[in-house]
């Protein structure tokens, strides 16, 4: 009986060690310096509106640029919300991008701001 419960330990050992084996293989591969490539719809330049360009500037931007400095303004001017961190206290000229709202979410946000951008 001592020689089956051996043979069973061994196997479970052996088992955990292979384990442990292949999981070190997995999380040590890297890829192979492949960057990933930014969509061309993201980098295309859009024309803010005379709201949007308030606040942003009006040369023509690409989007992911026209929401840096949308947050730029915002931290700038303090207009995040102390309390609640995802609501964004519009000041005058973001209220007219808003819509005329007061108070908007930072999901909300990207939605109202697409509008003004041709």
């Amino acid at each position: 009986m001592a020689t089956k419960r051996g043979k069973k330990r061994g196997a479970k050992k052996g088992g955990r060690k292979g384990a442990k084996k292949s999981s070190r293989k997995k999380a040590g591969k890297k890829r192979g310096g492949a960057k990933r490539k930014p969509n061309a719809a993201f980098m295309r330049p859009v024309q803010p509106d005379g709201m949007l360009s308030a606040v942003v500037g009006s040369s023509p931007m690409p989007r992911t640029e026209v929401t840096k400095k949308l947050w730029q303004y915002i931290k700038r001017h303090g207009l995040q919300d102390a309390k609640e961190r995802r609501m964004i206290n519009a000041d005058d000229k973001l209220r007219a991008v808003f819509g005329g709202r007061g108070k908007v979410s930072m999901f909300e946000m990207t939605k109202l701001v697409s509008k003004h951008m041709k």
